[in-house]
């Protein structure tokens, strides 16, 4: 039985469904904060069961029986250690044979805001006794989707990323990949730095968008403060836009840059490239 956490997000949907692709659906099961939300799930004979993060006991009895568990990192920044240490418990309480997490390309060294999180977790599981595989997953192309739909509309794509490379892939890719090692052998221990297999800047992408819809397209890069300065006059909260901001330096220094191939490696194929996902925000 594979245990997939978090399965009514976007990311543990596609998983689930690469995996009803080569598995009986009586062979899969989700833990969901809210079970009714799985209800689609239910009906293609997948077990639901309530696991919420913040809750203990129910992530212990949604584990039960799971020979393998796809941990898919909470969503909740700020929250993350805490909770993951539940969902490692409950897997050591459960008897897990084997937990796959979602963390950060580079976790243990990048200084993105968000990495302290996924290495505590990480340092977490190498002393929890499980069998671990760790997929560091890099950023998704989608989470330029909405500067991608504003810019067909203002012609700009604003950051303070310079000429920092990202090497993106799609949520579908790295769907893929945990499905590869959910259903696959021989990644036991193996700590995967997932991430596209060719890296762009911002301009790159605005020229793209520009491609794609057919009108002029630009990137404004700005200092960290203007930028800021630009999120929060847009209505973006203050502490959100810190967090971008952040993030934009980060590609600036290179923290989303990945060449070792694991990502299409693992999937037996190229990474989406970032023309085709465009595409499809924008079809």
């Amino acid at each position: 039985m594979i245990v997939i956490t978090a399965a009514t997000g976007q990311l543990g949907r596609l998983v689930v469904d690469g995996l009803l692709a080569q598995l009986p659906a009586d062979q899969i099961a989700v833990a969901v904060r809210e079970p009714a939300k799985a209800a689609d799930l239910a009906a293609k004979g997948i077990e639901v069961r309530h696991g919420d993060y913040t809750d203990p006991d129910s992530l212990k009895a949604a584990f039960q029986g799971a020979d393998k568990v796809l941990l898919i990192s909470s969503s909740e920044v700020g929250q993350r250690l805490s909770q993951h240490k539940n969902a490692i418990e409950a897997a050591q309480a459960a008897g897990v044979d084997h937990l796959v997490y979602t963390s950060l390309l580079h976790a243990d060294t990048s200084t993105l805001n968000l990495a302290p999180e996924h290495l505590g977790t990480e340092e977490l599981l190498a002393t929890s006794g499980l069998t671990t595989t760790i997929l560091r997953n890099g950023w998704y192309t989608e989470n330029h989707e909405q500067p991608i739909k504003q810019a067909v509309e203002s012609g700009v794509i604003i950051g303070s990323a310079g000429e920092g490379r990202l090497h993106n892939a799609s949520r579908k890719d790295y769907a893929a990949a945990a499905v590869a090692v959910l259903t696959g052998t021989g990644h036991e221990g193996k700590v995967y730095e997932l991430a596209g297999d060719t890296g762009w800047t911002l301009a790159e992408l605005a020229a793209e968008v520009g491609k794609v819809s057919g009108r002029e397209v630009r990137y404004d890069d700005l200092t960290p403060e203007a930028h800021q300065e630009t999120l929060v006059g847009f209505g973006v909260p203050a502490e959100v836009a810190e967090l971008y901001v952040g993030w934009d330096q980060g590609i600036k220094t290179g923290q989303l840059v990945e060449i070792g191939g694991d990502l299409s490696k693992l999937i037996g194929r190229p990474a989406t490239p970032l023309a085709e996902v465009v595409a499809e925000i924008l079809a």
